[in-house]
């Protein structure tokens, strides 16, 4: 979190309070797991024969290659160079699996044609004109300088450099129970699949996985997550909140005002930082975190209640797209949460590496007050986002009682068309978080907003199309938290028995769609659907046992 790196002034009130709040860090975090890659030096060049040739001629000794040439072979061609067309090409680091076509409808794994043991190569030089692996960030051990002459000379510069064994931290936790991917077959959120730049996370049955050997600690995809099921783990959340709460008290406790917390990304943001650090105003206080990515609402929205006045993320041509698009709609969904309570959009922001540092010593306009939040970051994701927000509301001058969100925002309610709902609960047995409950005893929907993270899993899931999501955000805690019922009916009884066994709209509903169909052209079919199950057979038998007579 913080970083030893950076020379900061402390020659001001502000600068001395952020040197004594830096200090004040307390760095100890649950450890996490570690992730192992073993490389064996089995290097695949991928290329126009010429191109592969000389770059094979480049790497050093060491390196096993094996050449698959892209182009028809060149004038004395080398008998070891493998010809064929590639099929597919998949991996990571140790294991890059590559096929190739062998004729007749086979492919060929091209690393057991040449005799490896693991069936996969460790390292790839892929000189294609374009990548063969699209992922904005590729993985470890891929390398596609395509015809920058730098970018090759750096690639063969590394490649020996990844012959070993290495270790990297295992960034993420997952809880599928708490996924909202998709249910019993009906897809709902997959906001962590678009905002993973890696494409290290792919769609399962009733949930997501994710490759811990093709992630690289992005963090979109937790910052994206809008039930906390995907976790960063590198640090924790509830580590890292901790670690900004004692740092914002202790800068309050030494007079410093007016705290403005810069997140930055330790790879690339820490030497922007460092090269102008002393030029910060003493109210900014750097933090390093992995990737500017694994931030989020809940962490920024919690820096907020803890007294920060602005939260901003330095922003630099290496943030890949797909982190970039992920946090642009995140901070469109805090823009509209705070300018719905009174406070001005400019509190969360990016702040651009080519307006650096001049952009980031803007004081806040308007100060939140001396109320700064005690509450722990722990709970998960839902509970900070509920303590930030309702301690904001709590401090805040004027605010609306409904706040409308942008869609894919991680709150709101569901419209559902009471005409077209036949109560058949279908929407109730996929919900993944809670929000929509049956009745018990008597046939009725109900919701509680608070839980509801608009997956859409239940608007696909109803046969009736009656339901439409409603991004939103309610500031009163007791509507946002209470039970509500969105519609009931008395049970309709079976007319033969008076057992309760439906409800009057599916009755009513069986009885349009199944008018004009053949098989309940006379009376005593169509009152048939009128009867439970039991009293339906019996009247069955009785009719047929008549017509036989």
């Amino acid at each position: 979190m913080t970083d030893p790196g950076l020379s900061l002034a402390a020659n001001t009130v502000n600068g001395k309070a952020r040197e004594h709040a830096l200090a004040s860090i307390d760095t100890a975090t649950q450890a996490t797991s570690l992730v192992a890659y073993r490389s064996n030096g089995h290097l695949l060049i991928i290329g126009a024969e010429a191109d592969a040739v000389a770059a094979r001629e480049r790497v050093p000794d060491g390196l096993a290659c094996t050449l698959l040439s892209t182009t028809n072979a060149v004038a004395n061609a080398d008998d070891s160079i493998y010809r064929a067309r590639l099929i597919s090409l998949r991996g990571h680091l140790g294991a890059f699996v590559a096929e190739v076509d062998g004729g007749n409808k086979r492919t060929i794994n091209l690393a057991e044609a040449n005799g490896i043991e693991s069936s996969c190569f460790d390292l790839v030089l892929d000189l294609s004109p374009s990548p063969l692996i699209t992922s904005a960030v590729p993985p470890p051990g891929y390398f596609a300088p395509a015809a920058d002459t730098t970018a090759l000379d750096d690639a063969i510069a590394q490649i020996p450099e990844l012959v070993g064994e290495f270790e990297k931290p295992k960034y993420f936790e997952y809880d599928p129970s708490i996924c909202a991917h998709s249910r019993s077959g009906v897809a709902g959120c997959r906001r962590c699949i678009d905002a993973c730049p890696t494409d290290a996370i792919i769609s399962m049955a009733d949930g997501v996985e994710v490759n811990p050997y093709l992630c690289q600690g992005g963090g979109s995809c937790a910052t994206a997550c809008p039930s906390g099921a995907i976790r960063y783990a590198f640090p924790g959340a509830d580590d890292l909140l901790e670690s900004l709460r004692q740092m914002l008290r202790a800068y309050r406790d030494a007079e410093g005002d007016a705290a403005c917390v810069l997140f930055y990304d330790r790879e690339h943001g820490h030497d922007i930082l460092a090269q102008q650090a002393a030029e910060l105003g003493g109210n900014v206080l750097p933090i390093v975190v992995e990737e500017i990515g694994s931030v989020g609402l809940d962490v920024w929205l919690a820096v907020l209640a803890y007294g920060a006045e602005r939260v901003m993320l330095l922003a630099h041509e290496s943030v890949p797209a797909a982190v970039r698009r992920e946090v642009d709609h995140q901070l469109g969904i805090g823009h509209r949460l705070l300018a719905g309570m009174g406070y001005p959009a400019q509190r969360l922001s990016w702040m651009e590496a080519t307006n650096f540092p001049d952009g980031v010593n803007v004081q806040a306009d308007a100060a939140f007050g001396n109320a700064a939040a005690g509450f722990a970051g722990i709970g998960g994701k839902r509970a900070v986002l509920r303590m930030a927000l309702d301690h904001l509301h709590d401090c805040a001058s004027a605010s609306t009682d409904c706040i409308e969100l942008p869609d894919g925002a991680p709150f709101g309610a569901i419209r559902l068309d009471i005409d077209a709902c036949t109560l058949c609960m279908a929407c109730v047995s996929v919900c993944p978080a809670g929000a929509l409950e049956d009745g018990g005893d008597s046939p009725a929907l109900r919701f509680i907003e608070w839980n509801c993270v608009q997956c859409g899993i239940c608007e696909s899931a109803c046969p009736e199309h009656a339901i439409r999501l409603e991004p939103r955000y309610l500031l009163d805690a007791g509507r946002r938290l209470s039970t509500r019922e969105l519609k009931s009916e008395e049970p309709f009884r079976c007319v033969q028995c008076g057992k309760a066994f439906a409800t009057p709209s599916v009755i009513r509903r069986m009885h349009e769609k199944l008018a004009g169909h053949w098989m309940f052209k006379d009376a005593s079919a169509m009152r048939r659907l009128e009867m439970c199950e039991d009293c339906r057979v019996k009247d069955m038998f009785t009719d047929s046992a008549n017509n036989a007579s």
